[in-house]
């Protein structure tokens, strides 16, 4: 109890976070093309979705124990880390995704969420294992602690809603491996997402009450009642476009992986390379940079 990833902390205040009782929900399929790039959409071919445009669900990748005995499912594991990514099995792929993950309160009625309200954003990588078989994404989610990166630095979001602070923002991530630095997701505003703002957030709203357990998806609703309704959530809304080196290159151990999500005003793209490289120290202000080594 009152766990967090190692040095968490916003560019503005500090915050008390228990970050054991937060519940890690994932978004899949919100950036056009990543799910084909990382062979998954196949997953959701049966699946009904009236908007093409639409995120495919909601996944979870953290739930809070119940209160009473020891963890007894595999997603009760805190897989969350700011420093480093624990690789599974050598025989299994293991992928960065590059993603913005938002800290959120939320609010119930009648036992059901009423309302997601982000608090604030950080750099995350939804580190994800290419599992063929696996019969839920959870599945290829969580295999342990240090399975996830969370970024220590966070930004925190005065309204979420065209004209807020997200709007300049955007999220690159490198490879670092035997001293080079390799390009591995592309560089994107984080304001390109399929849904974002209230139509992620009323789209959120929706699954996480009524999505139902159907091929790759589970219901969400089970595992927040599970959970104890829990007061806040870490949503990460889904993973950017490989570059042809991402789509291509696994992770190895002595990698280290590396996302930033970053005020375009104030740096340019060959600023975040410098700072990711770790060249020079990282600015307090204006970004929100996880670097992990793959061990």
């Amino acid at each position: 109890p009152g766990a967090k990833p190692p040095g968490v902390r916003t560019t503005s205040e500090e915050t008390d976070v228990d970050w054991e009782r937060v519940i890690g929900l994932g978004v899949a399929g919100n950036f056009a093309g990543h799910l084909e790039q990382a062979g998954e959409a196949n997953d959701f071919k049966d699946l009904v979705i009236e908007d093409a445009a639409a995120p495919k669900g909601v996944f979870p990748f953290y739930v809070p124990p119940p209160a009473e005995g020891d963890a007894q499912h595999f997603l009760h594991t805190f897989p969350i880390s700011s420093r480093r990514i624990r690789l599974g099995s050598d025989d299994e792929k293991h992928q960065i995704e590059p993603e913005v993950s938002l800290l959120c309160d939320l609010r119930y009625e009648n036992g059901r969420v009423s309302a997601v309200v982000p608090r604030q954003a950080h750099a995350h990588n939804d580190c994800s294992i290419r599992r063929e078989g696996a019969k839920k994404i959870s599945e290829k989610k969580n295999w342990g602690r240090d399975t996830k990166g969370t970024a220590t630095q966070s930004i925190a979001i005065d309204r979420f809603e065209p004209g807020g602070v997200l709007d300049q923002y955007r999220i690159a991530s490198f490879l670092e491996r035997d001293g080079a630095l390799h390009e591995y997701g592309v560089d994107s505003p984080v304001s390109s997402y399929s849904y974002m703002y209230r139509r992620l957030l009323d789209w959120l709203v929706e699954k996480l009450g009524q999505q139902v357990d159907e091929g790759p998806l589970e219901n969400i609703s089970e595992w927040i009642t599970q959970a104890g309704c829990p007061e806040q959530a870490l949503i990460s809304i889904g993973a950017t476009r490989y570059t042809d080196f991402g789509e291509t290159n696994f992770l190895a151990r002595g990698d280290r992986s590396i996302v930033v999500v970053y005020d375009g005003r104030r740096f340019d793209h060959d600023a975040i390379r410098e700072i990711a490289s770790g060249a020079q120290a990282p600015p307090t202000e204006g970004l929100s940079l996880l670097r992990q080594e793959v061990v």
